[in-house]
Parts: structure tokens; C-alpha cells; sequence
């Protein structure tokens, strides 16, 4: 998959769902871990598990009358996708006006410590 769309918050749900799950996962197991958070209907769940299917992110996998759900985008390459083209889209690239707002919108001293060990160790 060479381009990571942006997904609509409600399929980017599931997605968390089913990067925090064993693999295979059932849509009974990803409703039950919806269910705290953002509790869905079955028929909404289906729904938007086959749009996830459409768009290259999930993989389903019938097993006579069960499907199962495979996520094709690991996390960590759907958020460097979303996270570069938010610097593009919002700060024209500009990583150092992205670094500023960021520290201007309310990073503590813990985090701010952070940042600059992950840089220093290069592990950012």
C-alpha cells in the first residue's frame, strides 16, 4: 500500500481495537473491547470493518460460517504516515513551527525532557 489515507474517526476505532488484539480477531472480540469506549451496534461493526477491508487496511478471513479480522497497516505506519502529512498539512512542513506549537500548547517539563533524551539517544 504505497499511500495511507487518512481513516474517518469511527474506522479508525476499530483500527485501535484491532492493533491492541491477537490476530486473528472475531467481530464478537472487537465489539467486546469497543464496548467501554465507543460501544457499537453489530450490523455498525460489520459495516465498518468491510469499509476497513475495501480501503486495504483489514484482511478478512471466512472460516466456514466466522470471519476474521486482520489489520494489513501496522499502527506504527499508519501514525508516521498521519503524523507527516499533519506537519505538511498544518505547519507547510515546517518541523520547527510544529516543535513550537507543540511546546506552546502545554508541554510539561517531564515532556519536554523527554523529547530532548529521545533526540540525544536518536531513538526519535
Amino acid at each position: 500500500m504505497s499511500e495511507l489515507r487518512r481513516l474517518p474517526d469511527t474506522e479508525l476505532e476499530v483500527m485501535q481495537v484491532l492493533w491492541t488484539l491477537p490476530s486473528p480477531s472475531e467481530r464478537s472480540q472487537i465489539e467486546e473491547a469497543l464496548k467501554e469506549t465507543h460501544p457499537m451496534a453489530p450490523t455498525t461493526v460489520l459495516t465498518l470493518l468491510g469499509r476497513l477491508a475495501e480501503r486495504g487496511f483489514v484482511r478478512i478471513e471466512k472460516y466456514g460460517r466466522t470471519a476474521r479480522y486482520v489489520p494489513l497497516v501496522s499502527r506504527k505506519d499508519y501514525q508516521r504516515t498521519q503524523s507527516r502529512r499533519f506537519v505538511e498539512k498544518l505547519f507547510d512542513g515546517n518541523i520547527s513551527a510544529f516543535a513550537s506549537a507543540l511546546c506552546e500548547g502545554g508541554l510539561d517539563p517531564e515532556d519536554l525532557k523527554e523529547l530532548k533524551d529521545m533526540l540525544e539517544r536518536d531513538t526519535l
